[in-house]
């Protein structure tokens, strides 16, 4: 948002959180959307790098358009990010525990599992569209060891 005006951009450039020993920064991916999953994985790690050696430049934390926070390399399992401002969402990826599941032949099986939150602003987004938006990435996710890796 700008003011009291939606600000819709063309450009997916993904907000990550980062934490130093004594703070978070948040640099973005760029142009997210035209890079493959190693692309993306070597940038975060630039970033990153960048980010707890105390190099990261002003530039390389403008322009996002959405958030990604990993509050599960912590520990937790549920928690609720405070969108970064102008964007109008952040989701937080929890840790991976295992749960118990009861599976299609009625068996209980250990499981990993994760939880998957996400924080929007009603103003800008709908939330059946994010409800949808979610319900996409958890198919996504249950799909990609049946050979199936594409995130699109």
């Amino acid at each position: 948002m700008g003011g009291d005006k939606i600000i819709q951009k063309k450009d997916i450039n993904i907000s990550i959180a980062v934490a130093s020993d004594n703070a978070l920064f948040v640099p973005v991916i760029k142009n997210s959307d035209e890079k493959s999953i190693k692309g993306i994985g070597k940038e975060i790690n630039e970033l990153a790098v960048k980010a707890r050696s105390g190099k990261l430049k002003s530039a390389d934390m403008q322009g996002g358009t959405f958030t990604v926070n990993s509050t599960g390399s912590f520990g937790s399992v549920q928690s609720m990010g405070i969108i970064n401002h102008p964007q109008a969402a952040i989701l937080q990826v929890e840790s991976i525990v295992k749960r118990p599941v009861i599976m299609d032949n009625g068996m209980i099986a250990a499981r990993d599992m994760v939880n998957l939150c996400l924080s929007l602003d009603h103003r800008v987004l709908d939330g059946l569209i994010c409800g949808q938006f979610m319900g996409r990435v958890k198919e996504i996710l249950e799909n990609m060891n049946k050979g199936n890796t594409s995130v699109y």
